[in-house]
């Protein structure tokens, strides 16, 4: 960088020290000259060094995304390989080999979920998933986000605090936006003790509309909020508390929500629960009363 910015800069020095002196036009223009090539050499420069510094990151990014996912697939495949080899031997007697089948079935369905999960998240983030932009009403997006989570936790079933302003709407994606708060849910469920307190909180929000799920779950360290939403990343207190997951469902929601052209925000501490915030487009009232926008936009 030194050994770019340096003689530039002298450069630039002698184009001022020329203008500054010239009596003649033959000074002027030459300083002129060196000034404006300097300029246009540091702007290019600097553009280069954005644009090779992004390109770094984010080959960086999806090397570390694929080394993760490579990291997580070898979990069931190991798993796959060593259930298959007793079966091959065929020395297994037959409740064995039913609960060895089981495991299997378990492992191979895990690696399913992995892999659609994945692809999912994919092909989101490149744009390859058409969101269907129509107004959808608030209470109608978390009943549904509810029935979905109840399904997922019917051996635990975990009643959900609501607290919902009336007559709010959104303008997105009903089936994403249903996944995005559905995950939300799970993750709160999945992050809390026995004693589950878990609200879904809905309110304007200027001339937006925000949606809170809240946790009296382990709670999240603040270093880790800038990686939590990340692929594959998990915190600290959920490993340690060897609770199941591979850090997809933050991500998916994050990419749901930006293509939305929204965001969201987390305020946690450690033991003290956290609190997930989305806000979204709250819908027009011209939208409501036409029944929406041409579906099929893409993100």
């Amino acid at each position: 960088m030194l050994a770019v910015l340096v003689p530039q800069l002298l450069m630039t020095a002698a184009g001022i020290v020329l203008l500054a002196i010239g009596s003649d036009s033959y000074r002027i223009f030459f300083g002129v000259a060196v000034l404006a090539f300097c300029t246009t050499a540091v702007t290019g420069y600097i553009l280069v060094s954005i644009f090779v510094g992004k390109g770094a990151s984010l080959a960086r990014l999806q090397n570390d995304f694929f080394s993760s996912a490579s990291h997580e697939l070898r979990t069931p495949i190991t798993a796959i390989n060593l259930l298959l080899e007793p079966l091959a031997t065929g020395k297994l007697a037959g409740e064995e080999r039913q609960q060895v089948a089981t495991l299997l079935s378990r492992e191979v369905a895990r690696l399913d979920h992995l892999l659609v999960r994945t692809l999912d998240l994919s092909r989101m983030q490149s744009g390859r998933h058409a969101f269907a932009m129509l107004p959808v009403r608030v209470d109608e997006l978390v009943a549904e986000a509810i029935a979905a989570f109840d399904v997922a936790t019917l051996g635990r079933p975990t009643k959900i605090g609501l607290d919902l302003a009336p007559d709010l709407s959104v303008r997105g994606d009903r089936e994403t936006l249903v996944r995005a708060v559905a995950n939300l849910l799970h993750n709160a469920w999945k992050y809390t003790g026995d004693d589950k307190q878990i609200r879904v909180v809905a309110r304007p929000y200027v001339r937006k509309v925000q949606i809170s799920v809240i946790d009296n779950g382990i709670g999240i360290d603040p270093a880790e909020r800038h990686e939590l939403f990340d692929g594959f990343v998990r915190g600290k207190a959920a490993v340690d508390s060897r609770i199941p997951g591979v850090g997809l469902g933050l991500a998916i929601v994050r990419t749901i929500v930006r293509a939305h052209k929204g965001k969201i925000e987390v305020e946690s501490a450690p033991g003290h629960g956290s609190v997930f915030r989305v806000i979204l487009p709250r819908a027009q009232p011209l939208e409501l009363a036409t029944g929406g926008l041409p579906p099929a936009v893409p993100a």
